[in-house]
């Protein structure tokens, strides 16, 4: 894709009063759409709510966007669910980038002129990083059931045993002629004074 026909949108969210109660987030909406490459700029109440979920699908679909930056709370948080959002309007769910307004700013800021220059340069970013992101696929990579332990000692047997136990097929590897570790060498131990066999 040529990068000169990138049309991104941007979905400024208050957050109910978590954003909008710090940032004015209608001028951090204002100054997004006059970014380069956006194509929409949106404001919302709540972004992940369904129908905010809806507005991005639709808006996606009449405005023909290929990247999409949401401005909201935590990607930790929200990163799963909006990337299933934009792949339902038929986007691949890796062209999504995401402003965290909430924790970085909004919950950390308490005054509000500062609290929205923030806001401003972390949507800003975002987009910035938006321009490069790639479509990408999720590679199926097939599992065997079966785990090696390295080392024959204490340690090593017990996690084998118990790997075992799981129904998992275990590898023991120990470097030595003879299993046991250090305490196969020690006639008894502390504090029973017992075989250490």
């Amino acid at each position: 894709m040529n990068r000169a026909d990138l049309r991104i949108g941007v979905f400024v969210c208050d957050c109910g009063s978590n954003i909008a109660g710090v940032v004015d987030t209608e001028a951090v909406r204002v100054f997004a759409g006059s970014l380069p490459d956006v194509a929409l700029a949106v404001r919302n109440k709540y972004t992940c709510s369904d129908p905010g979920q809806e507005e991005i699908q639709q808006a996606i679909l009449e405005n023909r966007l290929d990247r999409v930056v949401v401005a909201s709370c935590s990607p930790l948080s929200y990163e799963a669910i909006f990337r299933r959002c934009i792949q339902g309007a038929g986007l691949n769910p890796y062209l999504l980038e995401m402003a965290n307004l909430r924790e970085h700013c909004a919950w950390v800021t308490r005054e509000r002129e500062a609290a929205t220059r923030k806001a401003r340069d972390l949507v800003k970013v975002a987009v910035a990083r938006a321009r490069w992101l790639c479509p990408q696929d999720e590679e199926q990579i097939p599992v065997t059931d079966a785990a090696m332990v390295i080392g024959g000692g204490v340690a090593g047997m017990q996690a084998a045993l118990d790997l075992a136990d799981g129904g998992h097929r275990v590898y023991l590897v120990e470097k030595k002629p003879s299993i046991g570790g250090l305490m196969a060498q020690l006639d008894k131990v502390y504090p029973d004074i017992e075989c250490s066999i």
